[in-house]
């Protein structure tokens, strides 16, 4: 229990950026060919007609993950509607259990209806910056982000009054900035392969 406790611990909120990598109004890197439980290989100029990309970075393994899956599902299925609106959903984590095979029996148990993508090389999710599961970012055309963090206020769905990225997407669509553009992203680590220092 202790190391589940440590695994899923959130970083306090303070005040500052909450990224360690990118900014709000940077342009994000790119991703290519990336594996998805689709059986196809994803690249970033498949939604190059869209508008606005909400961007997710989950896992099938953490219980705030597993806890969100119905949440990210209904945001989904909310825009999927709009068809100047995509969601992509990146696992980074490096563990059997996060395996595209595992994956891949997750999106059906989950009944995903959105590209779920590997990050096998783990260089995206460092790229952005991403440190927990589930962290979201929003993208506009230029691909910068308007928003990135939590998808809202609260990890208890029933006391959630607040959707983050809703906002960021509905602002975008308008041509207005998010009222909130950073929160703290809530979750367990992402588990990054380590590197020795020199």
């Amino acid at each position: 229990m202790l190391s589940l406790f440590l695994m899923c611990f959130a970083f306090p909120l303070v005040a500052g950026e909450y990224n360690p990598v990118v900014d709000v109004g940077e342009v994000l890197s790119p991703w290519q060919d990336l594996p998805g439980t689709d059986g196809k290989s994803h690249a970033w100029e498949d939604l190059k007609e869209k508008p606005v990309v909400i961007v997710v970075f989950t896992c099938n393994t953490c219980p705030y993950a597993v806890e969100y899956e119905s949440r990210i599902n209904k945001l989904a299925a909310h825009w999927a509607k709009d068809d100047r609106v995509a969601l992509v959903a990146i696992n980074s984590n490096l563990i059997d259990d996060d395996s595209l095979e595992a994956m891949s029996e997750k999106a059906k148990e989950a009944k995903f209806t959105f590209p779920y993508l590997k990050d096998e090389k783990q260089e995206l999710g460092k790229s952005w910056g991403a440190t927990r599961t589930p962290e979201f970012f929003v993208l506009n055309q230029e691909r910068k982000v308007v928003y990135m963090g939590a998808l809202d206020n609260d990890t208890d769905a029933e006391k959630a009054t607040i959707n983050y990225v809703d906002a960021a997407v509905e602002a975008t669509l308008a041509g207005k900035q998010p009222a909130v553009q950073e929160t703290v992203p809530i979750g367990c680590n992402i588990r990054y392969k380590r590197s020795r220092r020199r």
